[in-house]
């Protein structure tokens, strides 16, 4: 491994010492809880040589050094480029009819709270409130979703909800009727969310680290999704541990599809299909 980085260094920009690179995964780990294989030294360097050029630093120790004491901005910067923001409308589609059916079963006579923890671009909060659109209809004004993210720069595009077209390719062409308008002059070739759907989703910076979140409870259902698998298992059972008091007995969470919570089995049970409940609701 060290051969690795001295064979590559004389190629690169940037002074990159086996030093730096777990000087990074300790970083991340401690300030986003994120577990970097020791596989991910290029995808590392070709992320945060952007922020050196960005502050002018000449090397990853100094830049380093510097993000210590930097403070707030840059370690913001720095988790946005350490981040991997993979996702799609309707990914791992067989969680949403159970979803549907979880929100017909709750029907209308009191408020729906959803929290996707992992919004990425929006692509799956926007996929939740479709789906809560396509259950109740036009009479929506009970559901209510926050959408949260680590990283600010997608929460951003979440919140234009302005897509290109291939983004949406897959979506029948009701869906893409109903829930999107087409782009016109410079806007061509793109689709935005429309605005009653946008209306149902709060977006906002969540850490799941964080102690205390700005969420508040009871939730009805928790999208988690294909985030856990960053994380070590006591950090993923001390994020699920904070998930529990904030869900109604009843509440759904759902996982991605390589997630497995069999070390947390005290608090959640399995449905199946990586859904869970609460351990306590039996």
């Amino acid at each position: 491994m060290v051969a690795s980085f001295g064979s590559a260094d004389g190629a690169r920009e940037f002074s990159f010492r086996p030093a730096d690179f777990e000087r990074v995964r300790k970083l991340i780990y401690q300030h986003a809880g994120i577990t970097l294989s020791p596989t991910k030294q290029d995808m590392v360097y070709s992320r945060l040589a952007r922020r050196l050029r960005a502050t002018g630093c000449r090397s990853f120790t100094e830049y380093l050094d510097a993000l210590e004491k930097r403070g707030s901005d840059e370690w913001e910067e720095f988790v946005n480029s350490l981040t991997t923001n993979l996702t799609s409308f309707f990914r791992e589609p067989h969680h949403f009819p159970i979803f549907a059916e979880h929100l017909q079963k709750l029907g209308t006579q009191r408020p729906i709270r959803v929290w996707c923890s992992a919004a990425s671009t929006g692509e799956e909060p926007y996929s939740i409130a479709i789906t809560a659109a396509e259950t109740f209809g036009s009479n929506l004004s009970h559901v209510s979703i926050i959408a949260s993210d680590l990283d600010t720069n997608v929460l951003e595009t979440a919140k234009k909800g302005v897509y290109p077209l291939e983004r949406v390719e897959k979506l029948s062409p009701d869906r893409l009727r109903r829930f999107f308008t087409r782009g016109a002059g410079a806007q061509e070739g793109y689709v935005t969310v429309r605005p009653e759907l946008k209306a149902l989703i709060t977006f906002q910076r969540i850490n799941l680290l964080d102690s205390i979140y700005a969420v508040k409870g009871p939730l009805d259902v928790i999208f988690c999704r294909n985030v856990m698998i960053y994380f070590d298992k006591p950090t993923q059972y001390k994020i699920l541990a904070r998930f529990v008091p904030l869900m109604q007995p009843d509440g759904l969470m759902f996982a991605g599809h390589s997630e497995s919570f069999m070390h947390a089995a005290d608090l959640f049970r399995s449905l199946g299909k990586t859904v869970y409940a609460l351990a306590r609701s039996r």
